[in-house]
């Protein structure tokens, strides 16, 4: 999986999945921008990056200001978002819509919002890699939000796909991932949650970051692969 000589810009990509997947793309040779809407997030991600990484802080949620980023960053080969902050699991009876909403502004309207501002830079031969979850595969009770966003964006992956071709549209697909996406959880809850989920999976584990970065990296470097959804969820999908 080489990316010498390549641009990757990763929004979110300042901590969790999206930080890991800069790193590798660093570590594979390309030349990483990473995008934050906070200058604190974008200054820690920097300083454990390589040598050479970029960092840009840009509103996620508005469209403006993510054509203005692409249009200084001129010609990149690849687009990752990763962006999101954890979603909440909420019963449809005490489900407040506005917050609803708020999650479908950076998951699906940011994502969309950064295809249509990156796709005019993309050379050729680029792609974008946008992040949905195993949430729309096997929804639980409280899960109406998380798996509708989900669900969301694997249909837009699919049909930029289609819309932009040649350029190569995917989308990554991650289950339960030991990530800072939980850390709003109190310590005890997350470490019980994880052992809950390890216990039910075919691999024995939970994800880490670095798994899933591995995902980001085929689905940019793979020449043949557009409108796929690559699971990443330890066979949870199967039991």
């Amino acid at each position: 999986m080489d990316l010498h000589g390549q641009r990757v810009v990763v929004l979110g990509g300042t901590s969790g999945i999206g930080l890991a997947t800069a790193s590798a793309a660093a570590g594979a040779g390309a030349a990483v921008v990473v995008g934050s809407s906070r200058r604190s997030s974008v200054d820690k991600a920097l300083a454990e990056l390589p040598a050479g990484a970029e960092g840009r802080v840009v509103d996620l949620t508005d469209p403006a200001g993510l054509r203005d980023l692409f249009a200084g960053l001129g010609p990149i080969d690849h687009l990752v978002h990763t962006a999101g902050e954890s979603l909440a699991l909420t019963p449809l009876d005490t489900l407040d819509m506005a917050v609803a909403r708020g999650f479908f502004t950076v998951r699906y309207f940011g994502a969309l919002a950064a295809a249509q501002a990156a796709a005019p830079t993309l050379r050729p031969g680029g792609s974008i890699t946008l992040t949905t979850g195993a949430a729309k595969d096997r929804p639980l009770a409280g899960w109406s939000v998380a798996a509708s966003v989900c669900g969301a964006v694997e249909a837009l992956t699919k049909a930029l796909a289609v819309e932009l071709a040649p350029l190569r549209v995917n989308a990554v697909s991650p289950g339960v991932i030991r990530s800072p996406l939980w850390d709003g959880m109190a310590e005890a809850d997350r470490t019980q949650m994880y052992a809950a989920v390890a216990a039910t999976l075919p691999v024995g584990r939970v994800g880490e970051v670095r798994d899933v970065a591995q995902a980001y990296l085929y689905l940019m470097t793979q020449p043949h692969s557009s409108g796929v959804v690559l699971t990443l969820d330890g066979g949870g999908v199967l039991v």
